[in-house]
């Protein structure tokens, strides 16, 4: 079974921190982020940047808005695809990922989302 995993965090906690900090706090991630793929169950991990656009259909035609669609105070940073028996393999998993491992995240807000995924094709 395959589950999507995102990591959040809080934009504004993230920004109130020098960027020297949010380095070190990065470095920090790399020796877990090593354990959390020697799992073998990490199929796709990626970091997202922090432009985003939104598009919906409105009033018949794809309008597109920058930035998130709606306020909120945590933004998704990452988003991993896991393989995992069930939702409790899939927790342990996610549980490697340096989002719940490094300290700092904690005080920056950060925080994973685990979702099954009930239908997944993949094209060449």
């Amino acid at each position: 079974m395959k589950f999507l995993c995102m990591g959040y965090f809080d934009p504004k906690k993230m920004n109130a921190r020098p960027k020297e900090e949010i380095d070190a706090v990065m470095r920090e991630c790399q020796p877990h982020l090593e354990e959390f793929y020697k799992s073998g169950q990490v199929l796709i991990d990626a970091g997202l940047d922090l432009e985003t656009k939104s598009i919906r259909r409105v009033n018949g035609k794809v309008a597109v808005i920058d930035g998130p669609f709606v306020e909120t105070k945590e933004m998704i940073g990452s988003a991993f695809l896991i393989e995992a028996q069930d939702m409790e393999e899939a927790i342990r998993v996610a549980s490697l990922h340096p989002t719940t491992q490094v300290g700092a995240g904690e005080q920056l807000g950060w925080g994973i989302e685990i979702r099954p995924i009930h239908y997944f094709e993949q094209k060449k």
